[in-house]
C-alpha cells in the first residue's frame, strides 16, 4: 500500500500492473530525454552570441521536428495499445465477484456460490485495533485465490461510483443500471487496498475496498466457513 512521502507508483500485485509500472518508466525516460534536449536548445541560443541566417528557412530543421515527434508518438502509442488490449482481456475467469456501490459501502456477491454474499463498511477510527489503517480497513474484505484469474462484475445501486485498487491495476466505473466488468490476477499472497474513485457524495472518502489474496486451498476453507455461517 501506499506510505508516507512516496514518489513511485505502489508494487505491483498483478501482472497488468507489471505491465503499468514499465510502461510508465518507459514514458517517463522519453520525457525526460524531451525536456533534456529542449532545455539544451533553450540555453545553448540564451548563451551564445553566433545566430545563423538560415534558422528562419531550412528544410532539414522542418523534416527533423516534424518525423522526431511523430516517431517518438509511435514508440508510446504502441506499448500503451498493448496494454489496453491486455487490461480487456478475460481468460476463462476461475471466479466471478460481482460488487456493487451504495452510499456509502460496497457488497459482494460470488455468483458462483449459492448463497455467498456480505457488505463490506468501514470500520470506524475508534474501533480499529493496533496495525490496522484508518479510514481503509473494513469489516469484511473481499477475499480471492491468488494466481487465478478474477473477473469482477461492478455496478451501483444508487449514484456513480468506482471500484479502484491500485496495486492490482484495476479501476472500474460502477455506474448504476449498467453491469461493467474487469478483470485480475493477483500473482502473490496479501491484503490490497482501494477507495471508491468517483466522487460520490458527502461520506464518498469513507467507502474503503479490501482485497484480501490467499492460496487456494484458505480461500476453500474461507468459503465454506461462510456459506456455514450463511
Amino acid at each position: 500500500m501506499a506510505h508516507p512521502s512516496q514518489l513511485g507508483f505502489q508494487d505491483a500485485a498483478s501482472p497488468v500492473m507489471e505491465e503499468l509500472l514499465h510502461f510508465h518508466d518507459h514514458a517517463l525516460m522519453i520525457v525526460f530525454l524531451i525536456s533534456t534536449l529542449v532545455l539544451y536548445i533553450i540555453i545553448a541560443m540564451v548563451s551564445t552570441k553566433l545566430t545563423n541566417k538560415y534558422i528562419l528557412d531550412s528544410q532539414e530543421i522542418e523534416i527533423v521536428w516534424t518525423v522526431l515527434p511523430a516517431v517518438i508518438l509511435i514508440l508510446i502509442a504502441l506499448p500503451s495499445l498493448r496494454i489496453l488490449y491486455l487490461m480487456d482481456e478475460i481468460n476463462d475467469p476461475h471466479l466471478t465477484i460481482k460488487a456493487m456501490g451504495h452510499q456509502w459501502y460496497w457488497s459482494y456477491e460470488y455468483t458462483d456460490y449459492e448463497n455467498l454474499g456480505f457488505d463490506s463498511y468501514m470500520i470506524p477510527t475508534q474501533d480499529l485495533n493496533p496495525g490496522q489503517f484508518r479510514l481503509l480497513e473494513t469489516d469484511h474484505r473481499m477475499v480471492i485465490p491468488m494466481e487465478s484469474p478474477i473477473r469482477v462484475l461492478v455496478s451501483a445501486e444508487d449514484v456513480l461510483h468506482s471500484w479502484a485498487v491500485p496495486s492490482l491495476g484495476v479501476k472500474m466505473d460502477a455506474v448504476p443500471g449498467r453491469l461493467n466488468q474487469t478483470a485480475f490476477i493477483a500473482s502473490r499472497p496479501g491484503v490490497f487496498y482501494g477507495q471508491c474513485s468517483e466522487i460520490c457524495g458527502a461520506n464518498h472518502s469513507f467507502m474503503p475496498i479490501v482485497v484480501e489474496s490467499v492460496p487456494l486451498e484458505h480461500f476453500e476453507n474461507w468459503s465454506s466457513l461462510m456459506l456455514k455461517d450463511a
